[in-house]
């Protein structure tokens, strides 16, 4: 199974959903994780601590992808049309992050217009959901659900465990913060809608 997380806005947790699929991914078969932004932000991540999989840069992934499961591809932030079509027609299935606010949504709407008449297989994922009593994260499904998206029933609480995550460079459910766990929680939710709508 070949998942790219990928949107044309940063700032929405790209990386964070790549990192947290390819450690949910790994609990169930040898997982690679392929960074391809050019900040290397997954790469980073994984240097300062270590992540439960194989974390590779884009130009040697071709090399390491032979005896894995699963492959997850951090993508570049705000790719051309051209080469999101071309990465849809790459992969099977396409993760969107998208966090509730205005300028997120309108870059996840330019998105989605990209990807029109690709047949690309995808689904949005709302990130960085603020905790009540905030109603962005509700307001943000209402939204898109009378648009026709196609959304994960799950969503990404904004949690402090996340950016310590990183900073440590190890899955959520590694650090120490009695919220880790309902945070790695989201996004195993995440991950096992992904296993039911790839694998049927």
């Amino acid at each position: 199974m070949i998942v790219a997380v990928t949107g044309f806005k940063g700032g929405v947790g790209k990386t964070t959903t790549a990192v947290h699929l390819a450690c949910f991914l790994a609990e169930r078969g040898p997982t690679l994780l392929v960074d391809g932004d050019p900040n290397r932000s997954a790469t980073g991540w994984n240097r300062r601590g270590g992540l439960p999989v194989k974390v590779v840069d884009e130009r040697v992934a071709a090399r390491h992808a032979r005896g894995h499961a699963h492959v997850v591809i951090d993508t570049q932030a705000r790719p051309t049309e051209e080469d999101l079509r071309a990465l849809a027609e790459g992969v099977d299935f396409l993760v969107l992050p998208t966090s509730p606010d205005a300028l997120a949504l309108e870059a996840l709407l330019a998105t989605l217009e990209a990807l029109r008449g690709s047949g690309a297989r995808y689904r949005v994922l709302l990130t960085l959901v603020p905790p009540p009593p905030s109603r962005d994260g509700e307001e943000a499904r209402a939204l898109l659900e009378e648009a026709g998206v196609p959304l994960f029933r799950a969503w990404v609480r904004r949690a402090a465990a996340f950016p310590k995550a990183a900073l440590l460079g190890v899955p959520v459910y590694r650090v120490p913060d009695p919220r880790a766990r309902l945070a790695w929680g989201d996004y195993a939710r995440v991950g096992e809608e992904l296993l039911k709508e790839v694998e049927g």
